[in-house]
C-alpha cells in the first residue's frame, strides 16, 4: 500500500525541481512518501499530512525522526473531506482565502472515490505553476481493461479512477502527465 519507489524517486525531484516548501499530503499510510517528500523540501520547508489512521503514521514515525526530518510535519489525524471540518488552529482551513493559491505541491494517495472532490479542493490550495500529484492512476492496470475482467473487489475505484482520468484529462486549468511508474501518477500542473 506504500507509494512504488520509483515513483517516491520522480517525486523527490519534482519537489526539487519547482523549490516545494509548502505542501499537503492526503493519505499517509506509514509514511513513505511523506519521509520522501520531507527528505526533499528545504529544512524551513512544512507539509501537512492528513490521514484518518495515527498507528499506521507512528509505525513509520521513527524513521522520519532518524532522519531528522520530523519538524517539517504536521500530522492531522483526521478525514481529508469534508475540508471544511479541518479548522483547527493547528491546520490550515481550506475555506480561509488567505490559504487559497499558497500550497507549491499536493501529493494524494487516499480513497480513490474522492479523488475528484480532492482535486477540486486542492486546485484552490495549490499556487499557479505548483503540482497536484496523484497515486495508482492505473489502478494495477484495470484502468484499461474490461470491466467484466476486473475483480469484484477492484470495480468501484476502477469506476471511480476511470472517472478522474477522463475528468482531469479535460481539465483546462491543468496540464496533465500520466507517468507510468508504480501503479500509475498523474501529475497535474497549475496553470490557471
Amino acid at each position: 500500500m506504500s507509494t512504488a519507489p520509483d515513483s517516491g524517486q520522480l517525486m523527490g525531484m519534482l519537489l526539487k525541481l519547482i523549490n516545494a516548501k509548502k505542501t499537503i499530503e492526503i493519505g499517509v499510510y506509514t509514511g513513505y512518501s511523506l519521509l520522501l517528500t520531507a527528505l526533499s523540501i528545504p529544512r524551513d520547508a512544512m507539509i501537512i499530512a492528513i490521514d484518518p489512521n495515527k498507528e499506521t503514521y507512528e509505525i513509520g514515525l521513527p524513521i522520519i525522526q532518524k532522519a531528522g526530518v520530523e519538524h517539517k510535519i504536521n500530522f492531522i489525524e483526521s478525514q481529508a473531506l469534508p475540508f471544511n471540518q479541518l479548522n483547527s488552529s493547528s491546520f490550515v482551513s481550506f475555506q480561509q482565502k488567505d490559504n487559497e493559491g499558497s500550497f507549491d505541491f499536493a501529493f494524494v494517495d487516499a480513497d480513490k472515490e474522492n479523488y475528484l472532490n480532492y482535486h477540486e479542493r486542492l486546485l484552490k490550495l495549490v499556487r499557479v505553476g505548483g503540482l497536484i500529484v496523484f497515486d495508482n492512476t492505473l489502478w494495477a492496470g484495470t484502468v484499461a481493461q474490461p470491466e467484466e475482467a476486473v475483480s469484484e473487489d477492484r470495480k468501484e475505484s476502477r469506476r471511480s479512477i476511470i472517472e478522474f482520468n477522463n475528468s482531469v484529462s479535460i481539465d483546462q486549468r491543468i496540464e496533465i502527465a500520466l507517468a507510468p511508474s508504480g501503479d500509475g501518477l498523474t501529475i497535474c500542473r497549475r496553470i490557471r
